[in-house]
């Protein structure tokens, strides 16, 4: 039984301390450990979290969190060197019910966004207090639809007062994905700086913003590279596809790494030359070209139609619409995707499939960036650009007894922290040197368990420890730490 220090529901385990090379008090994840590539350590540092999706520090190293459906809950961990990190405070910062995905702070860290699948909302934030100071204050508006929710937020650090928001679109929105003013399956860059103001009307997704690419029926994970401000999304391709009649949906489309230039004054470099459409709802990427019929020609990451006819050919998919600069197994479903501080390498989540016939992806995974061109090192018809760091042991037990990697983030260490949303965990990774074995830590003589934090799984170690004070502000549903509410 998980004990509580107050009423709070945060449920969030903690990882113990670190002596003379020993992690103490070391987490257990509620399904089999996962495998680690040589070279790299990981460890459960957190559990019992709704549904983590995004994740970032702010300026304090204090970890945000989505927990979608619920708010955004912000922590602190005690670093005890390596993977050994202690989680010593946690509380909500944002009880807000419709957060379910998108999180960004401003360069400054004094400003916090976060998105519904309608709207972004920016709120004051004192990192050092660790509480929001404002009201949310509604930035862009207008961007419901009936599936695939998330709208991812990213702030340039190349471009100030840009904030771009990714925003998808399901196959009963086909026909209107394929019309610009639709606003659906779009990246589109806000001039946020003008909105300053609580007073400033928010921008419509669907008329307002520059349109960085459009023809994205979801590109979840957004970034940019930090030498060149190219930015890149990573994009959850179709399900169910048929080619000419034909069933192809066991490994095409590929899924589909995209670049859209770099942010100016004004709008990207692809939309100035007119080609920033890439391709959904007509042409998609091929991953497996054996399998496509009437693919004479067809190679890795090249455009095709679903049914070939006088004005869609594989030939116009080529001329008309911009093909992907890498393109990854089928049904992988990539969310996150963020740099290395000096760009040489891009990570990526992979949350695995829901309707495949053998369940596929389920991992973090790296790709090799040249950092001062900012382009990916692979070639654009590669079938090996990824390269695992950490997988689920037995794939054929997912989705339902795996983890599935989300939201993405990177300390001040250099050491990778992922959300996993089905099970409620939070992971670290650290680097270990390529010629030592992968290992994931776990308690000695420790079994696999259910993510309680104790030795054998059952839920009932006292190692399982919850910190978390919730205070809410009257007239909106804010929640700040005590120490912070006593500070302010």
């Amino acid at each position: 039984m998980i004990k509580k220090a107050t009423v709070t529901a945060v449920c969030f385990y903690t990882a113990g301390t670190f002596a003379q090379g020993t992690c103490t008090d070391i987490l257990v994840p509620r399904n089999p450990a996962p495998v680690v590539a040589n070279g790299w350590q990981a460890q459960l540092v957190a559990g019992g979290l709704t549904k983590p999706r995004s994740i970032q520090f702010d300026s304090t190293g204090a970890l945000l969190v989505v927990e979608s459906g619920k708010g955004i809950s912000r922590h602190r961990f005690s670093d005890n060197g390596g993977t050994c990190l202690h989680a010593n405070h946690s509380h909500m910062l944002v009880e807000l019910e419709g957060l379910n995905h998108g999180l960004a702070l401003s360069n400054d860290g004094a400003t916090l966004y976060a998105s519904t699948a309608e709207s972004v909302f920016a709120w004051s934030y004192n990192a050092r207090g660790g509480a929001v100071t404002s009201l949310p204050h509604t930035l862009v508006t207008n961007m419901s639809n009936n599936d695939l929710v998330t709208r991812t937020l990213l702030i340039s650090k190349k471009a100030e007062g840009r904030l771009i928001v990714s925003r998808g679109s399901a196959e009963a929105n086909r026909d209107r994905a394929a019309v610009l003013s639709s606003g659906l399956s779009q990246i589109r860059v806000f001039d946020i700086a003008n909105l300053s103001a609580a007073s400033a009307s928010p921008y419509n997704f669907n008329t307002d913003g520059d349109v960085l690419g459009w023809g994205l029926r979801n590109s979840v994970g957004v970034a940019e590279h930090p030498q060149t401000g190219g930015i890149y999304a990573v994009e959850n391709s179709v399900d169910g596809v048929t080619r000419n009649g034909q069933d192809i949906r066991e490994n095409n489309p590929g899924e589909e790494l995209n670049f859209f230039g770099s942010l100016n004054s004004t709008v990207n470099a692809n939309a100035t030359t007119g080609k920033n459409n890439y391709g959904y709802p007509h042409c998609f990427a091929v991953w497996d070209p054996s399998e496509i019929p009437d693919g004479d020609g067809l190679g890795v990451g090249k455009q095709f139609a679903v049914e070939e006819n006088n004005a869609l050919t594989d030939e116009t998919c080529e001329s008309d619409y911009v093909a992907p600069r890498l393109t990854f197994p089928a049904h992988y479903a990539p969310i996150d995707l963020k740099f290395s501080g000096g760009g040489e390498t891009g990570y990526i989540t992979f949350r695995g499939s829901f309707d495949r016939s053998s369940p596929v992806g389920y991992k973090v995974a790296s790709i090799a960036f040249n950092f001062a061109t900012g382009e990916p090192v692979a070639a654009a018809d590669s079938k090996g650009a990824l390269r695992d760091i950490i997988t689920n042991v037995d794939n054929t037990q997912c989705p339902d007894k795996c983890f599935r990697p989300v939201g993405l983030a990177i300390d001040g260490q250099g050491r990778i922290w992922f959300s996993s949303d089905s099970t409620g965990e939070i992971y670290v990774l650290q680097r270990t040197g390529e010629s030592s074995a992968g290992k994931f830590v776990l308690p000695e003589g420790g079994q696999n368990g259910d993510g309680s934090g104790n030795n054998n799984g059952n839920g009932d170690s006292a190692a399982s420890r919850v910190f978390g004070w919730e205070t809410r502000v009257l007239g909106w549903t804010a929640l700040v730490g005590l120490g912070a509410w006593l500070a302010l």
